[in-house]
């Protein structure tokens, strides 16, 4: 690999002059020269205005993360979505079998850009609208499973998530142990409510920031990146403003919405809680690996602290005494 390949592998090449080339090879326009980043913890993603007046968003997927399948996977749901003209963004067309480029190792995906605000308030309509949404959007991830995802489960994402937290640097090691077990014991008292439930294609990320509202149109549902397989029910918990126990009237709201298309199992219901405290663990691998990449500017000031994993345990213990609440 030459040294301008191997820069723009790792993003440190990937300057405006290399993301506007790109963009006009691909589309066969010009553009202008302003060509904007727009915030992404994980990818990189900049906006690019056309010579028409037209923007394309342009989004790099970061190394190693996802497979070149599990990329184009993606891009498929996205457009086996659209055509079904379901609310969501799909990718702009490529000449090739997919929507998926790829330039000295560096996949990436372009996009029309389209306005519009996250959704921090849905009103009762919108709920439903929104239980609707990803029934349709369900529905179409159940015709058959993704393509080398990672599966929502407790002893698969999560453990794995635990497994790259213990590889990292832990300079405290009572801490390590404690929080260890802590993660351990979660899983083996929350993996058996999982293990009879259907998995399918869900969008994986499904929180208010993902969903864009547009005056006199539906809501939109962006990006797809953390596209996995899982129940059904982990894009409808991260909706919710609160704890189980304080949004009975959302979440009935949403599966009213979402039984106009499809049948939910109630059974999920009981994952919403163990789902909650899997995400902490997912959350604290992001930032393992945020700090490996050197993305400390986007870490909680105290990561990696004793103190910070002090309150990582704590954290984990309350949402468990959550969990067990959860059920009386």
């Amino acid at each position: 690999m030459s040294g301008d390949a191997a820069a723009l592998s790792d993003f440190s090449g990937l300057t405006p002059d290399v993301v506007l080339n790109l963009v006009e090879e691909d589309l066969g326009i010009r553009c202008t020269n302003l060509c904007r980043p727009l915030t992404s913890y994980i990818n990189r993603v900049y906006e690019v205005e056309t010579e028409d007046g037209a923007w394309v968003i342009a989004k790099f997927y970061r190394p190693g993360r996802w497979s070149r399948d599990g990329l184009e996977d993606e891009q498929i749901f996205m457009t086996e979505l659209a055509e079904r003209e379901i609310p969501v963004i799909a990718p702009l067309p490529s000449p090739h079998r997919d929507n998926l480029r790829s330039r000295h190792g560096m996949y990436y995906t372009l996009f029309p850009k389209r306005g519009g605000r996250p959704l921090e308030e849905p009103s009762d309509d919108q709920w439903q609208e929104l239980g609707r949404l990803l029934a349709r959007i369900h529905q179409v991830g159940d015709m058959h499973p993704p393509v080398d995802r990672i599966t929502i489960h407790p002893r698969h994402s999560t453990a794995e998530h635990l497994t790259t937290i213990l590889e990292a640097d832990f300079p405290f090691p009572s801490l390590r142990a404690e929080y260890e077990s802590s993660v351990r014991d979660m899983i083996d008292r929350v993996a058996p409510l999982f293990d009879d439930m259907q998995n399918l294609r869900i969008h994986g990320d499904c929180h208010h920031l993902n969903i864009l509202c547009r005056p006199g149109e539906p809501l939109f549902l962006i990006d797809f990146d953390d596209m996995a397989s899982g129940p059904a029910v982990q894009d409808l918990w991260m909706l919710l403003p609160d704890h189980l126990r304080h949004t009975r009237h959302q979440l009935n709201l949403l599966l009213a919405g979402y039984e106009t298309f499809r049948p939910f199992d109630d059974r999920e219901i009981r994952l919403i809680e163990p789902l909650r405290a899997m995400r902490f663990v997912h959350y604290t691998a992001w930032c393992v690996r945020q700090a490996r990449d050197g993305g400390f500017n986007r870490l909680a000031p105290d990561f990696g602290s004793a103190a910070y994993w002090k309150q990582e345990i704590r954290d984990i213990e309350r949402q468990m005494q959550e969990i067990e609440d959860s059920f009386t």
